[in-house]
Order: structure tokens, then C-alpha cells, then sequence
């Protein structure tokens, strides 16, 4: 038994414990977890001091920026009234519903699922995808615009089912005299890509954060700073899905100045209306001031059409209409302007002595030189012809002689400061130069000199002359203004939306031409007779005012030496264009109110087209009467405080209130 017990004591599975060493492993584990969980909190509270203390300002900006959202607020965009106050564009609210790209996964399919709920047409997807493409990466695009009330509220219903599809109002651009002043007014549209890289450069750009419109043509773009006003902010609270809850703080905006037109804007419908579907221009101007009070040109549009984005099928039929509507005939169009031309190279005659009032010259119905003959367009030669009697017969060969004498230089030189070759500097951007041709000119444009044959047209407004109507017009309104030369405008005052201050785009005269009051006298006295006795007789028969006109007709195309000119076998645009001038009242002591230049595109002898429209345009203008058939205008269907007269500034004038082939315009009235 002892063996056998000393035996399984000193097995080797017998074990024995030291409670010192569990002891001191046990201190060491907890010593070590208890630092772990020490460094924990050294962490935590380190990381507690970083975010709480250190990044504070900077995760409370952050946080802020993703609880709020500071939105722009566009301003309301200024009003623009005519001359006597009616409002020609103004703007109202409505709502739009808009797509942001980015946060629909199926645009398409959500497309087909809204237009079970609001009525969506062919052209409304049309505009949205055009402007998908010209807008790329824009937050939100409209698929409809002016939603009726019963439309917002089913959307509104069902507004759970299309996320990234929202209701916005918007403010809209309203014209409501529609296609009235088209061109004069013009029209906004969306902000394009380019349009961006415009706005950048302009010391304003700020303002026009969120801005979605802005002025393409017209005075919309011509005056776009001061219409469009200054940008509010507000900042807004928002859900984690982006939509605003509650506004927090708000910078109202301020609305856009208010323009005043010159612009009549009754007389522009009369005047568009008088040329019932005809192509051309006319522009009316207040002598002495340059108020321009009808621009118009023929055939003008609706800038309603361009307000939402203009459908593409629309747009397509504008650019290929053979009548070009989009073209402004009264600021762009470029034509030689015939026999117009011939009281300003009579002043010319005058000024430079090459001829006297009284000389004589005979026309015998043609002219040589070189060897060709330049013909009078006259049935019959005219015979002994003075200056008097060679505007009021519109003689050629009178002209034809005095280019001659006076050459080309000469002729530029006097007509430079009357303005014809040259910007005008209307308020509008897009003004052409057009051409007055010299010496120099010619061999600028086609190293080539100038030939002495060539100067023989440009007396009676024909060969390398081509002015836009503006410069006629301009060099008329001068001329009636005794050589005083104002800058044509077509807003007279800007508004201040704030103070209510007006001040005067054209507050003073540019300058003065130097002319002899009585060469001024003698050629109007025979435009005057041109209206009496002359070409122009027929259109102004039994008006009770007297005036002073021009008949003009342009050659379009070129015809044989000794052909007669026949304008039913020629094809409609290629027969003469039709040109008047004119000033009234012109009568002795009296002070022009209104100065015309008119142009009928292939509208022939000038007396049978132009004429009778400016004397539409007189007729309502001095005497407030309307021609004859014509029903009752769009303006006058507007409410009566819209048409309230507006206050009249001071220097006001009082003015206007009722008191090639080489022919001239010698055909009978």
C-alpha cells in the first residue's frame, strides 16, 4: 500500500495551484481592461472635443446648410407702357410643373404617368426635350406651364406617386396687345448656355442667381438690366427629401424699373393694320425729340408665342415663311431708297453752290454720259426743271446732272452727318450700317477704283446706296427739325420702381448740322408742293393739314438699257420697293409734330403704296381719326386706368397732340 500510494502521488497528472500568480494575472487583466476601456473614453472624449469644440463652427454651418437652403427669389419684371401709358407687357403668377432630371429614374415613363393627370400635349414633350438638351444639368425643366386650379389640386393629390416632380409658380412675361409692336418690344425666353457666358461678364452677375428669362429682342433685351429688377433671398427649412416646410428668413426682391415708351402704341396698330398683309416698314419720329412714335415692321409677330419656349414646329414655320416674319425690316432691312434721296442732294446742290434755286437745266427725258443713256422714268421729257420744280416732278435727269457735278465724295461727305451709312445708336440692339459709298469705300470693299459712271445712279438713291429705313426716317425727322439732330429713341424715360423718379433716355440734341436756313426753307417748300401738285398729290388730296413729302421707288432687279419697266410680267418680289418721306404740319410758321419714312417691299410707284399708309398714319396721329373700314383697335379694349396719360416730363415737346435700272417717281399719282 505504500508503494502503491507514493505511486500516484508523484503521477504526472497531478497538478498544483499558485494563488499568487492568479492572483497577479488577474491584476494584470484587469490593469489592461481597464486601460483599454480608459483609452475608449480618452478617444471618445477626444473625439467628443473635436466635433463639439474644435469643428463646431464648421459642422453647425453643415448642418445648417442640410436643415435649410438659402433660395433666390425673383424679382417681378418691369412693366412697359407707350408713350400715352397703356401697358404693352406685363407680367402675372402661375403654375408650373417641373421635372429635375437627376432624381427621376424613368423621365419618359413619369412623362406618361403625369399626363394621366394633367393634360400634356405633343408640343409640351416637344419643349422639354428641347430644352434637356440646351439646358444640361439644369435642377428642374418644365414639362407644363400655367396649370389650371383643378389641375394643381389632382396633381397636388397625387403628388406622392412622382418623386423629383414639383409644383413651382412662376412669374410669366404677358404681352396683351399680342402681336401689336412685336418687333419694338420683343420678347424674353429662357436663359441659354450662351446666355450664361453673357451674363458672367456683366459687374451684376450675382443677381441674377435663379434667374430662369431673360430679354432676347427687342427693348426686353435692350434695356434687360433695368427690367429685370434685384434678386431677393429667403432661406427655408427642408425635409430630407429636399421640399421646403417652413421659410426662416426672407430679403425681398425688388421689381425691375418701369419703361416708358416713345412708341404710340395706337398709332403702331394703325400703321401695321394699313399695310393689311403687306411686307415693309414705316417709322414715325417726334422731330423734336427724337421720340420715335410707330416702328414697325411688316409682318410682325406675336412675342407671346416665345414666353414658354416656342414650339419647334413653330419656330420651323417662322424661319421658312418666304415673308420673313422674324426679320425687323425697320432696324435690319438694307435698301436704296430711290427717289427719296433727291431733297437731301438738293440741299447738297445748295450748300456746296453748285446750284442755285432758280437755275434751269432741261431734261429731256434721258441722260449721257459715256456713251449710255441714263433715262428718265418720266411719260414725257420735263423740260426747263429748277430745283422747285425737280422734287416736285421728281425729275432724274435733274439728279443724274447734279451727281455728276457734285461727285461721289462730295455726296458722302454732306450725308454723313445726317446719318445716312451710319449707326444711329437707337436703343435696340442690332442696328445695320448699310452702305454710303466713296471713293475710299470702294476701294476698302473691292480694291478696285472708283469710276465716274457709277456716281450717275447714286443721284437718284439707286446703285451702291443702300440705308435702312431708321436712317431715312432719322435724316427726314432732322430735316424737319432745321437740321437739329436728335437721337432716335424708342423708350423715352426709365422709371425707378423704388423712388418713382423718371429720368429721359435722351435728355438733350447730339448736334447741330450746319445748313442755311434758307436752303432748308427752299427744299421744303417744295416737298410741300410735292403733296400740292407733285407725285404725292393723290394720297394726300383734301387733308386739312399741309405736308411735306418725297415719293421714292427702289429698283429690285436690273433691267435691259431700253427696256420699259413692266411690272405684270415681272415676278412679285422682284418688282420696285415703295418709299415715302414726309413731315406735318409743314405749313408756313408751323413745327413739324411727326416725320415718316415708309417702304412697301415690291410695292411699286411710291404714291400708290407708301403714301397712302403715312397718311393713315397722319390722319390718326394729328387728327386722332382712323381710316376708313378700320374696326375698333386692340388698345382700346383695355381697361380705362391702363390708358390713362401718363405724367408729362419736363421738356416735353407738345408736339403730336391734334393741332441698276435708274428711274424716279414721275409716274402719274
Amino acid at each position: 500500500m505504500p508503494a502503491a500510494h507514493a505511486a500516484r502521488r508523484h503521477s504526472p497528472m497531478t497538478t498544483f495551484r499558485n494563488p499568487q500568480q492568479e492572483v497577479d494575472l488577474f491584476r494584470f487583466r484587469a490593469v489592461v481592461g481597464a486601460l483599454v476601456v480608459l483609452l475608449a473614453f480618452a478617444l471618445l472624449a477626444a473625439r467628443l472635443v473635436w466635433l463639439q469644440v474644435v469643428k463646431h463652427d464648421e459642422l453647425h454651418r453643415r448642418a445648417e446648410a442640410q436643415r435649410t437652403a438659402v433660395v433666390p427669389v425673383t424679382a417681378n419684371r418691369g412693366l412697359i407702357r407707350d408713350r400715352n401709358g397703356i401697358v404693352i407687357a406685363e407680367n402675372f403668377s402661375a403654375y408650373t410643373l417641373e421635372i429635375n432630371p437627376r432624381r427621376v429614374a424613368d423621365v419618359e415613363a413619369t412623362i406618361d404617368a403625369l399626363g394621366a393627370v394633367v393634360d400634356i400635349q405633343p408640343r409640351d414633350v416637344r419643349r422639354y426635350r428641347r430644352l434637356a438638351d440646351e439646358l444640361k444639368g439644369a435642377e428642374s425643366i418644365p414639362i407644363r406651364t400655367r396649370l389650371s386650379d383643378e389641375e394643381v389640386a389632382r396633381f397636388s393629390a397625387q403628388r406622392y406617386r412622382f418623386p423629383g416632380v414639383e409644383l413651382r409658380a412662376r412669374l410669366f412675361r404677358h404681352y396683351p396687345l399680342g402681336d401689336v409692336g412685336g418687333h419694338v418690344i420683343g420678347h424674353i425666353g429662357r436663359i441659354s448656355p450662351a446666355d450664361k457666358e453673357r451674363i458672367e461678364t456683366w459687374p451684376d452677375a450675382a443677381n441674377y442667381a435663379g434667374a430662369d428669362y431673360i430679354g432676347k429682342v427687342g427693348v426686353e433685351a435692350s434695356y434687360q438690366r433695368e427690367l429685370h429688377g434685384t434678386t431677393g433671398m429667403q432661406q427655408v427649412e427642408i425635409t430630407a427629401g429636399g421640399r421646403a416646410v417652413r421659410t426662416l428668413t426672407l430679403t425681398p426682391p425688388v421689381a425691375g424699373n418701369t419703361l416708358h415708351l416713345s412708341v404710340d402704341i395706337r398709332l403702331q396698330e394703325v400703321v401695321e393694320r394699313a399695310f393689311a398683309g403687306r411686307r415693309g416698314a414705316l417709322i414715325a419720329i417726334e422731330p423734336a425729340t427724337g421720340d420715335v412714335l410707330a416702328f414697325v415692321s411688316a409682318p410682325t409677330l406675336d412675342p407671346n408665342v416665345f414666353v414658354d419656349g416656342i414650339d419647334p414646329k413653330v419656330w420651323e414655320e417662322l424661319n421658312t415663311d418666304p415673308d420673313k416674319p422674324l426679320l425687323n425690316r425697320a432696324l435690319r432691312g438694307t435698301y436704296p431708297i430711290g427717289s427719296t434721296y433727291k431733297p437731301f442732294l438738293a440741299l447738297a446742290a445748295l450748300e456746296t453752290g453748285k446750284r442755285r434755286a432758280n437755275q434751269v437745266i432741261h431734261d429731256p427725258g434721258f441722260f449721257m454720259f459715256g456713251g449710255r443713256r441714263f433715262r428718265d422714268s418720266n411719260k414725257v421729257p420735263l423740260g426747263p426743271v429748277d430745283l422747285h420744280r425737280s422734287i416736285v416732278k421728281s425729275s432724274d435727269v435733274y439728279y443724274y446732272q447734279l451727281a455728276d457735278d457734285l461727285g461721289v465724295d462730295t455726296i458722302h461727305d454732306f450725308m454723313k452727318p445726317w446719318g445716312f451709312g451710319q449707326i444711329t445708336g437707337i436703343d435696340m440692339d442690332g442696328e445695320m450700317a448699310g452702305i454710303l459709298p466713296s471713293t475710299e469705300w470702294k476701294m476698302r470693299r473691292f480694291r478696285q477704283r472708283w469710276y465716274a459712271g457709277e456716281t450717275i445712279s447714286i443721284g437718284i438713291g439707286q446703285g451702291y446706296n443702300a440705308f435702312t429705313l431708321l436712317q431715312l426716317a432719322h435724316a427726314t425727322a432732322t430735316l424737319a427739325n432745321d437740321g437739329v439732330v436728335m437721337k432716335p429713341h424708342l423708350v423715352k424715360s426709365v422709371e425707378d420702381a423704388v423712388t418713382g423718379e423718371r429720368r429721359l433716355t435722351v435728355p438733350k440734341e447730339s448736334y447741330r448740322i450746319d445748313v442755311r436756313p434758307e436752303h432748308l426753307r427752299i427744299v421744303r417748300e417744295a416737298m410741300v408742293d410735292v403733296n400740292v401738285s407733285g407725285t404725292g398729290r393723290a394720297a394726300f388730296a383734301g387733308a386739312p393739314y399741309k405736308a411735306a413729302g418725297k415719293t421714292g421707288t427702289a429698283q429690285v432687279i436690273g433691267i435691259k438699257q431700253n427696256e420699259r419697266y413692266d411690272a405684270s410680267r415681272i415676278d412679285e418680289r422682284h418688282r420696285d420697293h415703295s418709299l415715302y418721306i414726309a413731315f406735318a404740319p409743314a405749313g408756313p410758321g408751323e413745327k413739324p409734330a411727326i416725320a415718316v419714312a415708309a417702304l412697301v417691299e415690291n410695292g411699286g410707284f411710291g404714291a400708290r403704296a407708301a403714301a397712302p399708309i403715312v397718311r393713315a398714319a397722319f390722319d390718326f396721329y394729328l387728327l386722332g381719326k382712323l381710316p376708313e373700314g378700320m374696326g375698333p383697335l386692340k388698345s382700346d379694349r383695355l381697361p380705362p386706368e391702363a390708358a390713362a396719360a401718363a405724367p408729362r416730363l419736363a421738356g416735353d415737346a407738345a408736339a403730336g397732340e391734334p393741332a441698276g435700272r435708274t428711274h424716279s417717281d414721275t409716274r402719274p399719282a
